[in-house]
């Protein structure tokens, strides 16, 4: 399969902002690729407000929500 190629101009610090993305063995075009797909995917909010209003949904998230607010994060020193 012969895949065409384009040739992008980008700025010295988005090469770079790629470049630290790039996972070893990774070509830039698969960094491209994959940084988009997640944006196609779209946020855990994105697809909540896609949902019918469901009430059962609805008091499970809230009570999710109460207990992180209860709960507490200890720093632990090493």
């Amino acid at each position: 399969m012969v895949m065409a190629h384009k040739t992008l101009t980008i700025s010295e610090e988005a090469y770079a902002a790629l470049a630290r993305l790039k996972e070893r063995r990774e070509s830039f075009t698969d960094v491209i690729l994959r940084l988009t797909a997640k944006a196609r995917r779209g946020t855990l909010l994105d697809y909540v407000r896609s949902m019918q209003p469901d009430e059962e949904f609805a008091e499970n998230l809230e009570q999710v929500v109460q207990n992180r607010e209860r709960s507490h994060v200890r720093t632990v020193q090493f």
